[in-house]
């Protein structure tokens, strides 16, 4: 029987204004198996990051989590208190978010602010927390972490900026970390570098991962689960090798055939049809249908299931 650190269950996370209701997660089902990466794919403005901050219970007014269950380490995150969920955030769930210069505090010393973590959730003083901060510095990288501790964040690199945020995430020793798009603004040696930073962050602290990312060419190499997120739906879900050999979803499909680097055979750029709708104006049925080459009668009518095909394979198409 597989190991959970985290089960999802018929999540919506929605956005009340005025008199509009505006659902952006929408009976959402995610599992993430404990040591394993678990790729969120999705073009902007899928739901990726508000899966995220429901997790993390960081949902913005006017919005709020409005149902479902999330299960971290045997607990539902979402029965309880204020405290309690502090207790968890930073500290067994770590989160790199998705800009450095916003994430980090533009006028607090980098060294400072990992310092801060350990003093809150581990209870250490400011001596051995600047200790413990020294060593995360290094551990991610840096090679003379007594000056870079002491730094500001706009005298580092983007990339450097974004080790900072991943040891700030893992300081605690999380056995989840949640990596919002955290190679997005990166060259692609210094992506390579981070890549290989959480892989080998993850093997000696045993830790899961739910990675978000719009590239489907990071999870070839890094992923162990694949799902695919269109208007707050998973669309498809899979091992990363079935994925990759065999997309199932017409949406899944037209993603891997627009990206060269995934398909070294086709001579000419293929593109999805039409736009991702706006949460506020979707359509009705299956969400995918106005865009889809394969649209039937019922999917303009009825919204498909999230259909357990075996063997890890998941999907949400009349196709199927």
């Amino acid at each position: 029987m597989k190991d959970y650190i985290i089960e999802i269950s018929n999540l919506y996370t929605s956005f009340f204004i005025d008199s509009q209701v505006i659902t952006v997660i929408s009976g959402l089902d995610l599992v993430i198996e404990k040591g394993k990466v678990f790729g969120l794919i999705g073009e902007s403005g899928s739901g990726k990051t508000m899966t995220a901050l429901s997790i993390m219970r960081l949902i913005p007014p006017p919005g709020k989590i409005s149902g479902g269950k999330i299960f971290f380490e045997g607990k539902n995150l979402l029965s309880l208190t204020d405290k309690e969920m502090e207790d968890i955030r930073g500290n067994r769930i770590g989160m790199i978010f998705q800009e450095p210069m916003t994430a980090l505090n533009p006028v607090i010393q980098i060294g400072e602010q990992i310092s801060e973590t350990l003093m809150v959730h581990k209870g250490l003083s400011r001596a051995k927390a600047k200790e413990q901060s020294m060593e995360l510095l290094r551990k991610v990288g840096f090679d003379n972490p007594d000056k870079r501790y002491y730094q500001y964040p706009h005298q580092l690199s983007g990339g450097q900026r974004q080790r900072v945020l991943i040891a700030i995430a893992i300081s605690c020793n999380p056995s989840l970390l949640i990596a919002d798009e955290p190679t997005t603004a990166l060259d692609v040696a210094t992506e390579a570098h981070i890549l290989l930073l959480l892989k080998e962050i993850m093997a000696h602290h045993n830790m899961s991962m739910l990675f978000i990312t719009h590239n489907l060419n990071i999870m070839k190499r890094f992923g162990d689960t694949i799902g695919i997120m269109y208007a707050g739906r998973i669309l498809e879900e899979a091992p990363v090798d079935d994925f990759f050999h065999e997309p199932l979803h017409p949406y899944s499909r037209g993603l891997i055939d627009s990206i060269f680097a995934l398909r070294p055979d086709e001579k000419r750029l293929k593109v999805i049809p039409g736009f991702v709708p706006r949460l506020s104006e979707l359509p009705e049925g299956c969400k995918f249908h106005p865009r889809c080459v394969y649209v039937m009668d019922r999917c303009k009518k009825e919204e498909p299931e999230f259909k357990n095909l075996g063997n890890g394979r998941w999907i949400r198409c009349y196709l199927f």
